[in-house]
């Protein structure tokens, strides 16, 4: 590659956006949502109805918290920075279309957690596919948030089609756990310092 070019890629990133998280206003999520829409009227497609579940903004994140352990409303909220309505709102719709369940765990006050059903659990290898895409093209200089394991048995990485690279076993989501990566503890160490 010659300088010139080199020049113009290390411009562009540097003018890339930085994510910056940050709790919107209920009212300007609800005007975002509304001007965007949830369906795709006239597509023939597996894809489309599927994104009509899960393609909202937050709910393959509420999912994400889930597969890490995160099951109760308070744990999702303050780990998202969602407002409350919207994540409400996410989590009931998730549990109409059957992609979660609620269980009580604490009756006065009435609170609940939330779990994944079996078609929650089926989004599995979509999340791990989206984690692995994130980590190769839009790497984090810390390094990765999180990585996946072989629960158990070998505690080998898994790849981006769930083969534990050290023992080669194709695994289920029953068989792998995510664990902190070094992205995740140097976030955490920044905001400690903070």
């Amino acid at each position: 590659m010659s300088d010139s070019l080199l020049a113009l890629v290390a411009s562009r990133n540097h003018l890339r956006p930085t994510y910056q998280r940050e709790l919107r206003d209920a009212t300007e999520c609800a005007n975002i949502t509304l001007m965007l829409g949830k369906d795709y009227d006239g597509q023939i497609c597996s894809i489309a109805r599927s994104l009509e579940l899960v393609g909202e903004r937050w709910t393959l994140l509420v999912v994400r918290e889930i597969f890490h352990g995160r099951r109760k409303f308070s744990e999702m909220q303050r780990s998202l920075g969602v407002a409350r309505n919207v994540l409400t709102s996410r989590l009931q719709r998730m549990v109409d279309e059957g992609i979660i369940e609620r269980r009580p765990y604490s009756e006065r006050p009435e609170r609940y957690e939330y779990f994944l059903t079996e078609k929650g659990l089926d989004l599995w290898p979509v999340m791990i596919a989206l984690m692995q895409w994130g980590d190769r093209y839009e790497q984090q200089p810390e390094g990765r948030p999180s990585i996946v394991v072989h629960k158990g048995e070998c505690g080998g990485e898994i790849d981006d089609r769930r083969i534990c690279k050290r023992c080669g076993k194709l695994l289920t989501v029953r068989e792998a756990i995510a664990i902190e990566g070094p992205g995740m503890r140097a976030s955490e160490s920044l905001e400690a310092v903070a």
